[in-house]
């Protein structure tokens, strides 16, 4: 998920929107199956507020004035945390 946001940054910041909203729309398909399985039930506030922040940022207005460094920056957590239970 992480992965496809920076991919979408990278595409945005190059002016290739084509590629932007397809790593947009890969990171909401990871976000989707991760809210349809039960096991994320009680994390479920959180995924949903991270969908709407992508959705706000990439394809709204970006009213919740979202940063790609901000985007990134919470991302980056997450890989972290997966490296560190290698």
């Amino acid at each position: 998920m992480g992965s496809e946001i920076d991919r979408a940054v990278y595409w945005s910041r190059a002016g290739k929107s084509d590629h932007m909203f397809a790593a947009v729309d890969r990171a909401l398909e990871l976000v989707d199956l991760t809210i349809a399985d039960q096991r994320w039930q009680r994390r479920l506030r959180e995924i949903l507020r991270m969908r709407e922040v992508i959705c706000d940022r990439f394809y709204g207005a970006n009213e919740l004035a979202t940063t790609d460094e901000s985007l990134q920056k919470y991302f980056l957590q997450f890989a972290l945390a997966a490296r560190k239970d290698v």
